[in-house]
């Protein structure tokens, strides 16, 4: 059938690469249609309280994102202007300064205390912009951009919502040139590795169009996450790149046995077919492995990721041997000799020391575990733009963080909970709530309807846009200002006992803002990560189960890539390196199933060959056949993923990146060395557990000395 399937790409070799051009349009279509997320506290799950506490703040309230303007050395005069101007951008809801409350006549020392310890210190002074659009929107983002230009240089901007600017400014100028980084450097990597100058060139064109593809049917999701759109081009070519390679061998050999070009790669796409579905599967059930996290990134990553590997594999059995018969004569004129030498002694010497692979793997395999146990990580989302090395970061790309830093260094305020409670509760209930709270620690001061009203400002003198902010419906809003960082021990145990305080007096009540998100995505996402490990393991063992019929060769091989996760991911806690909480998550199963191949590809060979051959003779020739395809494929991932990681100032994506190549490189020498190595310690319960292996290892095994 596969057979028919090759003969009937080779007739319409035409039509197939003309079909191939005209989708690009609509792909590049979809592609620009395709809206791009940079809040990724919008991917937690929507029925926990954090999440339904948003909802009910934007419907009730009408407010959405929330951020703080910090002004320096400005006349109170000119603040109000500042405000009023603020109040008259799109999408701006309102925007609260002391003259929100009292004209700028009245003096400041007759203001509440809790008035200007919120708004004033000093020489700086503090607005509070409510927005009528969540967070991540567009709408927020064109206002923010608005805001900042009526700022000027004595105005700064904080807030989830200026960190979200930032960052989408800052990746789709870097985006462009991780795919142009990508490219270069995987062309690099085959121009040494493969045997033609030009059959590179063919593998991009190629896999560019299934890239373009697959970024264009991104439209029906209607939109994505800005890391998948940074990683997904990137890993689709380095994961989809072994595809092509192996057409590209199997057509060589072919025509060495056929004069006939169309046979020839008749023959290959069939092999290629029969192949490459296992190892395609293997890294198609790592991605939707994602799909099963409660933090739903993960699915959105995944399902991208998913679709591209079967886009690639697709295309290099249509779109590439279309190409190749085409350029073939050009393609014939360009061989060289391949710079990759004969294996054949590296494989003899690896296998003549198997026990010393043994005796490390077995060293190194308890402290990769402590180290994979601990891996550090942060939840931070302001470390996402650079972690904690600035010194390469623009003045234009860090408005967010100095504006993080004003707030921090005249307010003491490090994040801003929300709470939503009963507008009906007595204003002494209300009042003594805020009291219990304003005496936590790490609490700086606690903004609310009745902080304003009373003796210094009766509630019938409270103007009516200023009531309409506070109270709406039966909700009230109290702001509650910390100096305790997101994400840390400090910021959670406040968080929780906030939470106790406001349930005692309002058990509907609700906490809300990023730090309480960002807790709930700490206790999501650690869930997440053991699921979606085992999930993983569990498809690749049944995938390999079902391809090479055995019951040992699935535990070998996915214990052998899992060695080379642990040590991958070990490392950091060795290294005192933190990496982003998401990395760990998807790191793990993208590792496992985009390489997971490379030890399919040997283990293949070394079952066929111990049909006839001893146990040492089988894994030393078949880790000779599999050793130039890994090192081609392992050091195309790692060129394509490491140069991006490099570059890139966004430091999610470079902390991923980094992972992915050194996880190539990582999982390549662990099935070089530690895999032939097990299967010669285990060569006998392998004879013994996979169909069709146990008559022959009998046969074969007569007079052999290991």
């Amino acid at each position: 059938m596969m057979y028919k399937f090759g003969k009937a790409v080779v007739r319409l070799r035409i039509p197939i690469l003309i079909l191939a051009v005209v989708l690009l349009l609509p792909a590049w279509w979809g592609m620009q249609g395709t809206r791009i997320n940079y809040d990724m506290l919008t991917y937690l799950p929507e029925d926990i309280e954090t999440m339904r506490g948003q909802d009910i703040l934007l419907d009730e309230f009408g407010k959405g994102a929330f951020s703080f303007v910090i002004a320096e050395g400005m006349d109170d005069r000119d603040v109000s202007a500042l405000r009023q101007s603020i109040e008259q951008v799109d999408h701006v809801d309102s925007a609260l300064w002391y003259d929100s409350f009292a004209d700028l006549s009245v003096p400041k020392e007759m203001l509440p205390e809790d008035l200007r310890d919120v708004f004033l210190n000093g020489d700086a002074t503090m607005i509070a912009v409510f927005f009528d659009t969540s967070s991540s929107a567009d709408e927020t983002i064109e206002a923010i951009g608005e805001i900042r230009e009526l700022c000027g240089k004595q105005a700064f901007v904080s807030g989830i919502s200026a960190l979200v600017t930032d960052l989408k400014n800052l990746a789709e100028r870097e985006e462009p040139v991780y795919v142009g980084i990508a490219v270069l450097c995987a062309l690099g990597a085959m121009l040494l590795l493969t045997d033609s100058w030009l059959v590179p060139f063919v593998f991009l064109a190629g896999i560019g169009m299934t890239i373009l593809y697959n970024m264009g049917t991104n439209v029906f999701f209607g939109e994505i996450s800005y890391i998948t759109k940074a990683l997904a081009a990137v890993l689709q070519l380095a994961v989809t790149m072994d595809y092509s390679i192996f057409l590209w061998h199997a057509y060589c050999a072919r025509k060495k046995e056929n004069e006939d070009r169309g046979e020839a790669m008749a023959l290959a796409v069939r092999d290629t077919v029969l192949s490459v579905a296992g190892s395609s599967l293997t890294t198609i059930a790592g991605f939707l492995a994602l799909c099963f996290m409660s933090y739903t990134m993960g699915a959105d990553l995944g399902l991208v990721m998913a679709k591209g590997c079967l886009l690639g594999v697709l295309g290099s059995v249509t779109i590439l041997p279309s190409m190749i018969l085409l350029l073939d004569k050009p393609l014939t004129r360009t061989m060289h000799r391949s710079l990759i030498p004969n294996m054949d002694r590296a494989a003899k010497w690896i296998t003549g020391h198997f026990a010393l692979f043994l005796v490390l793997f077995v060293l190194i395999l308890g402290p990769a575990a402590l180290g994979y146990a601990r891996t550090p990580v942060y939840y931070d989302f302001t470390k996402i733009l650079s972690g904690d090395d600035l010194q390469d970061m623009d003045a234009e790309d860090m408005q967010f963080l100095t504006a993080k830093n004003k707030l921090e260094e005249y307010f003491d305020v490090a994040t801003t909970h929300m709470i939503l409670c009963d507008a009906g509760m007595p204003a002494k209930e209300a009042e003594a709530m805020m009291d219990e709270i304003k005496a936590l620690p790490g609490v700086t001061n606690v903004l609310g309807f009745n902080s304003l009203v009373g003796s210094s400002i009766p509630e019938d003198f409270m103007p009516e846009g200023l009531t309409d902010t506070l109270k709406s419906g039966d909700w009230q809003l109290i702001l509650v200002n910390s100096s305790y960082a997101v994400s840390t021990d400090d910021v959670n145990g406040q968080i929780d006992a906030i939470d106790e305080i406001l349930k005692g007096y309002d058990p509907d009540g609700m906490l809300i803002g990023e730090a309480p998100c960002t807790k709930d995505l700490i206790e999501i996402t650690d869930k997440d990560f053991t699921v979606v490990s085992w999930i993983s393991i569990g498809f690749v063992f049944l995938i390999i189960l079902l391809t090479l019929r055995s019951l040992s060769l699935p535990v070998i091989l996915v214990a052998v890539i899992e060695f080379a996760v642990f040590i991958n991911l070990g490392i950091p806690y060795y290294t005192h390196f933190t990496m982003p909480f998401i990395a760990p998550i998807c790191i793990s199963t993208i590792q496992l199933g985009s390489t997971v191949d490379y030890g399919i590809l040997m283990t293949t060979r070394y079952k066929e060959l111990r049909q006839s051959l001893g146990k040492k003779e089988s894994v030393t020739q078949a880790l000779a056949y599999a050793m130039p395809s890994v090192l081609v494929s392992a050091l195309s991932f790692f060129a394509a993923t490491f140069g991006v990681g490099v570059y890139t100032n966004i430091d999610l994506i470079g902390s991923m990146c980094n992972l992915l190549a050194r996880g190539a490189l990582v999982s390549m020498l662990s099935v070089l060395m530690v895999l032939p190595s097990l299967l010669l310690l285990l060569d006998g319960l392998v004879t013994r557990t996979t169909l069709g292996m146990r008559a022959g290892q009998t046969r074969s095994d007569q007079g052999e000395v290991s």
